[in-house]
């Protein structure tokens, strides 16, 4: 095996040179652009502004290394691609359906405690994940959340019951969210497929909302601690 045509091959040292002021250009390049457009975190990134980073990459990329790409086709692509986003983001502003297709519609998630399981699977979250962001901002069961919504940008926005309406719920902290065997007369269960607060019999009664035998947790109604 030749060590030297895996890592050097053709690399000349005027080429290495030219790699430098290559790489060193684009990369001020992307710096100006993303502080042209103003993005935010990459947390916080809707899925238009994700195809500008993606395609800033490529279009970054290749001229870095290629000896015959000229910086100035990457600078006109580049510059393309700021236009399409400034022209983008003003139709997003004066129209609304534009928007819509554009960056689509929050989801809700949990509504009055209880999981909207059509908008759970439309948001292809698990509910380890939703759990997640919820335990996240200090809730302890689906009781104390009135509405829980996925944004478009990926944020998860949790508005919380007032302190005296605090209901019964289903816990989300893992050791709280086991199946019940044994059901205790007069305490209250939360199905642990859609999160639905009754009074059963049975361990494996079915739900009476969804129609589900998953499981049933038992509920709690703690308070939020301040």
């Amino acid at each position: 095996m030749d060590w030297t045509s895996i890592f050097i091959y053709d690399t000349t040292w005027s080429f290495a040179a030219e790699i430098v002021i290559r790489t060193t250009i684009m990369f001020c390049l992307i710096i100006l652009l993303l502080r042209s457009t103003g993005k935010r975190g990459i947390r916080q990134l809707t899925i238009f502004e994700l195809t500008i980073i993606l395609a800033l990459g490529s279009i970054a990329g290749d001229p870095m290394f290629t000896e015959d790409l000229p910086l100035i086709q990457a600078v006109l692509i580049m510059s393309l691609v700021l236009l399409l986003y400034r022209l983008c983001t003003w139709f997003t502003t004066k129209h609304k359906l534009f928007e819509l297709l554009l960056e689509g519609t929050p989801t809700y998630i949990v509504e009055n405690g209880l999981l909207i399981m059509k908008d759970v699977e439309k948001g292809k979250m698990s509910h380890d994940e939703f759990f997640t962001e919820m335990r996240q901002q200090g809730v302890r069961h689906l009781g104390q959340v009135e509405v829980g919504l996925l944004e478009t940008d990926g944020e998860f926005s949790v508005l919380l019951f007032p302190h005296d309406e605090t209901q019964y719920g289903l816990p989300i902290f893992p050791k709280e969210f086991q199946a019940a065997k044994v059901i205790e007369n007069g305490h209250p269960y939360a199905c642990m497929h859609c999160a639905y607060v009754e009074y059963i019999s049975a361990p494996d009664e079915v739900c009476n909302r969804c129609h589900h035998s998953r499981g049933w947790a038992k509920a709690l109604n703690n308070k939020i601690v301040n």
